[in-house]
Parts: structure tokens; sequence; C-alpha cells
């Protein structure tokens, strides 16, 4: 679900077990018109109904909760059918909490240390639909990439087609499948077909692969 009316305000799901932290990101958008905090939960057992009952715009999940992790609360998410963005917000920079969200499916992943206006500036590209990740893990997520070269199916750009090297630029800059196939003037379903079949031929797993990957080889160019 990506938001067409932007005269709306996004309206944003927190799930995190530290009251501190949720008091802060409370206080932090009520100073901003065009975001709202629509619910908040301690227990991500909470957040899921919560999720269901108000179908917020978008979610900044924690990763590491007690119980059911960020991960495993992502999937479900998901498998009720929630179709926002879902950001994952926590301390972790490890490479490998990193690559399992996005893996998994998130939309972004912010560090929980950013600066109080560059995560809201953050949040409205994600309410846009855009993809949006902290700026000191960008070289942790391509140095991880790196390492896939060495492997026998390392990504290969002339395994594409044009129109998948098109999408491709558009997934580099950001854009969610609805904004691609409104700039390509394409279905949404057939945007999805694409990004699938682009994945598996450059030995990818998750949209956000792909992109920091096509920034680091200059695709998006």
């Amino acid at each position: 679900m990506t938001r067409t009316d932007h005269d709306t305000p996004a309206t944003i799901l927190l799930i995190d077990d530290h009251p501190l932290l949720r008091r802060g990101v409370a206080q932090l958008l009520e100073l901003e018109d065009d975001l709202i905090l629509a619910g908040e939960a301690g227990e991500p057992e909470v957040g899921l109904r919560l999720a269901g009952d108000l179908d917020p715009d978008m979610i900044l999940l924690d990763l590491n909760m007690p119980g059911m992790d960020g991960i495993a609360t992502l999937k479900a998410l998901r498998e009720q059918g929630y179709a926002g963005r879902i950001v994952m917000f926590t301390v972790s920079d490890h490479e490998e909490d990193v690559v399992a969200a996005l893996r998994s499916g998130a939309d972004g992943y912010l560090l929980k240390d950013m600066d109080p206006d560059e995560m809201v500036r953050q949040l409205r590209q994600a309410a846009l639909g855009r993809m949006v990740i902290s700026e000191s893990l960008t070289a942790l997520l391509a140095e991880a990439l790196r390492s896939q070269r060495n492997q026998p199916a390392a990504p290969d750009i002339h395994s594409l087609t044009q129109r998948e090297r098109e999408i491709l630029r558009e997934l580099a800059a950001g854009l969610s499948n609805k904004l691609i196939a409104r700039k390509l003037d394409i279905t949404e379903g057939t945007v999805k077909v694409h990004v699938k079949h682009l994945l598996k031929k450059l030995n990818l797993r998750s949209r956000v692969e792909a992109a920091v990957w096509a920034v680091q080889e200059g695709v998006d160019k």
C-alpha cells in the first residue's frame, strides 16, 4: 500500500518494547503535520492486532523484542495481509540483522541513534513509497553484496532484459512497485513479475539488495 493522497497525513504504528523510546517517537511526531502516530504497542502480539484494526500507512518495527522478534513479527504482518510499509527501527547495525530484515520483506532499516530531523525525513520518504536505509548501513550492504562476487552465481547485469534493467534502475532510485508502474506506464502486477525475474537472474533475495547492487555497479545511471 503506497499512499497516493499526499495531502492526507501518513499514519504510523510503532511496535517497540521500550516505553521511553515510544514516548520519544510520539513526542517527535507530534511536531509534524504530515505524520501521525496512529497507535503503539509494546508487544508484537498487540502490534499484530492493532495493524489489523488501524491499517496504518506504515509500521515502525523494533528488531529485538522478547518473545516474537522483529523478523517473525514482520513475516506475521505480511501473512495476515498487511500491505503497508514496514520499516525496521533498531539499534542493531550488524550485517546479518540488516540482510535478514530486508530479505524478509522490510521496506527500510533505520537506526535508533539517527538524528531526529533525519528520521522524520526518512519516514516521509517511506510514506511516499520509497525504500529507506540509514546512510551508515549502505556501505555495509554493499560489502555484503561484494562478498557474493566470489560465488559461482554472482549477479550479471547482462542476464537481464531491457525492461528488467529499466525496473532495476527505478529500484535503485528507491521507488515502490506502484511508483515504478506509474512511471513506466505498466501495471503493478507486471512490475512484480519483472522484479521476481530479475532477482532470480541476479541471484539476489530482495529488492533492497538489488537496489544496493545496482547503485554499486552504476546501473542506476
